[in-house]
Order: structure tokens, then C-alpha cells, then sequence
């Protein structure tokens, strides 16, 4: 039996899921030759209740270089990348759900991403498949991509079409803990944003800049609008598109219009619907937030890489798009 030294980053909702899932796991990851060791878990508040034992907690960073993997659940930008990249530069395999990292901070680490050391499935719709859909469609020609990639923007357009205002909306997203206490990142689109970089970087193009996503929320959106749209036979969802313009790749999320009978339109959870040839038009839907959604997919992670497969490998090349013209989404101007 091989021993399997994991450091967690993060203790939280989603690093306190993935701990305990290990240890549920722990006869299935056996039968691959493979006894977990947690090293430790970095957390913030160390007297907040979670079911980690307490002797696992640390609150200053520990030596990320005795692990054979790092799970990393802090959210964030910097201070992450900081405790990561002397993991990585040593060849320490990562497994993260965080996407404001990956989009953020890809010039640092890009390089660590071709070697096949990051693996990132959690970081877009949780654990339903997005980056491993995504990676089969690679036999076919992409013509546009869109998705509902934000499940908090999702409840509220939701709670409008009842008659709910925006703000009535945000707050009762807000009491569930759908929502953050500052909701910007979801509801102005920056979350969905991040997201799709992330797809458009795996699918298309791996330079693909995070700055290059054109975003706008819900914010402005009335019930009025919605009725409005729902007379006319549609559904407003906030959109992450990606589609071919002038012989180049465009990136936008907004507020769209989709026909009633659209699976997008009908999809409850978060999902993404892919045109491409020859294999036609798929669809994926599912969870896209949550503890548990989330740590299913960093324990998929961790099966693929003790299988010996590398992480989520960008794009090969920058290839232009062939399909040219508007995608199908009316984008609502309003």
C-alpha cells in the first residue's frame, strides 16, 4: 500500500466536504494501491466547528513540499498563487475549484498547466463533467458554446419570473447563503466571466485572456423585463457565450433571450450547450455550486491523477474560428 500524502488548503465549506469524502472513499482509493495521509488543512479561523480533527488545522502555511498533492480550496487570487507556485515549481501536482485563480494569474501559471500538473474539474459547475465534456468534444469542430455558469444570478432571474424585484431577489439568495453578502462577482457577471475563460482556454485558444470576456449582470433586469420576454415566448438567463466574430474568437456574458423550448431555458441548475460538427448540438446540466457538488469534482481529480492521467491540458493552438456570424442568444440591450 502506497501512502498518499494530501495538503489541504482550505477548510471551509468545500476543503471540509473533500475531507470527509476522502475518508468515506477511503476503501475505494485502497483498492487502488493508496492510503491517505492529510498533512494538514490551512484554515483561517481554527475555532470555527468543522469535522476536520483539530490536530490537522494550521493557520500559518506549512511545507507544501512533503505532499505528493495539494488540494487548494481558499478561494482567492494572490495568496494563494504565493503558497503554490514553489509546489508546483518542484512538480507537485495541484487540484483546485478555484477560477478567479486559473483566469487571474494564467501567465504564472500556464506553464505548470501544460506540464499537466493542474487539475481543475471543480473549478467550472462543480462536479458536473464541464472540463471533461469539454475535452471529448476536442474530435469535433467547435462552432459557439454557451452556458449558465452561475448558479446565484440563476435563482434570482428565477425568483423574478414569480413577481420577486431584483432586491427582493438578491436578499432572500443572500438568507439561503446563495448569495454573498457582497453578491458583485456573481450578479455583474465576473464569476460566470472567470468561468468561461477557463473553457474558452481548454477548448479554443490557451492564451486566451481573462480580459478579453466582455461582461455585464443582472443588476438592471426588472420583472417587468422578464413578463415582458415571457409574453413573447423566451426566458432571460445570464449567458456565457463563446462564438466565432470576424475571424475571431469573442467571449461574452450577458443577460439573453432563449426560446421556452431551449434546453438552456428549461435547465433548473447550472449547464452548458455546445454546437460543433459533425456530432451536432450536446448538452450537460447539473449542480454548480455547494460543498459536496464541489469536492465530488476535486475527488474525480484526485482518481484521475492516481490513475496516471494528466490534469486539464489547454488548448493545443490558437486556432481562428470557422464559423462566422451571431450566436444564437438574443442579447438583452435593456
Amino acid at each position: 500500500m502506497e501512502r498518499l500524502n494530501l495538503a489541504l488548503l482550505g477548510g471551509g465549506t468545500v476543503g471540509s466536504a473533500f475531507y470527509a469524502l476522502v475518508q468515506e472513499r477511503r476503501e475505494e482509493l485502497a483498492a487502488l494501491g493508496f492510503a491517505p495521509r492529510f498533512l494538514g488543512v490551512l484554515v483561517r479561523h481554527p475555532k470555527k466547528p468543522r469535522a476536520i480533527p483539530e490536530e490537522l488545522l494550521r493557520v500559518e502555511p506549512f511545507d507544501l513540499l512533503e505532499a505528493d498533492v495539494v488540494v487548494e480550496a481558499l478561494g482567492g487570487v494572490e495568496a494563494p498563487l504565493k503558497l503554490l507556485l514553489p509546489a508546483l515549481e518542484a512538480g507537485v501536482p495541484l487540484i483546485t475549484a478555484n477560477k478567479a485563480l486559473l483566469a487571474e494569474a494564467w501567465d504564472a501559471l500556464r506553464p505548470f498547466a501544460e506540464e499537466g500538473l493542474i487539475y481543475h474539474e471543480a473549478s467550472v459547475m462543480a462536479g458536473t463533467p464541464a472540463l471533461s465534456f469539454l475535452e471529448t468534444l476536442r474530435g469535433s469542430e467547435v462552432l459557439e458554446l454557451h452556458g449558465i455558469l452561475n448558479g446565484t444570478t440563476l435563482y434570482i432571474l428565477q425568483e423574478m419570473e414569480k413577481g420577486r424585484t431584483y432586491a427582493e431577489a438578491l436578499a432572500e439568495a443572500q438568507r439561503l447563503g446563495y448569495a454573498e453578502a457582497d453578491p458583485t462577482l456573481d450578479v455583474e457577471g465576473i464569476d460566470a466571466a472567470h468561468k468561461l475563460t477557463l473553457l474558452a482556454r481548454l477548448l479554443v485558444d490557451p492564451a486566451f485572456p481573462f480580459g478579453a470576456v466582455e461582461a455585464r449582470g443582472i443588476a438592471r433586469l426588472t420583472p417587468g423585463l422578464l413578463q415582458e420576454a415571457a409574453a413573447q415566448g423566451k426566458r432571460v438567463r445570464l449567458l456565457a457565450s463563446l462564438y466565432g466574430e470576424g475571424g475571431r474568437w469573442r467571449a461574452r456574458v450577458a443577460p439573453s433571450l432563449l426560446p421556452l423550448d431551449h434546453p438552456l431555458a428549461q435547465a433548473r441548475g447550472n449547464a452548458l450547450w455546445v454546437k460543433t460538427r459533425p456530432l451536432g448540438e450536446v448538452f450537460v446540466t447539473g449542480p454548480g455550486a455547494g460543498g459536496g457538488a464541489t469536492a465530488s469534482g476535486l475527488f474525480a481529480d484526485l482518481l484521475r491523477l492516481l490513475s496516471g492521467a494528466p490534469g486539464h491540458l489547454p488548448a493545443f493552438f490558437a486556432k481562428p474560428p470557422l464559423a462566422e456570424g451571431s450566436p444564437f442568444p438574443e442579447v438583452l440591450t435593456r
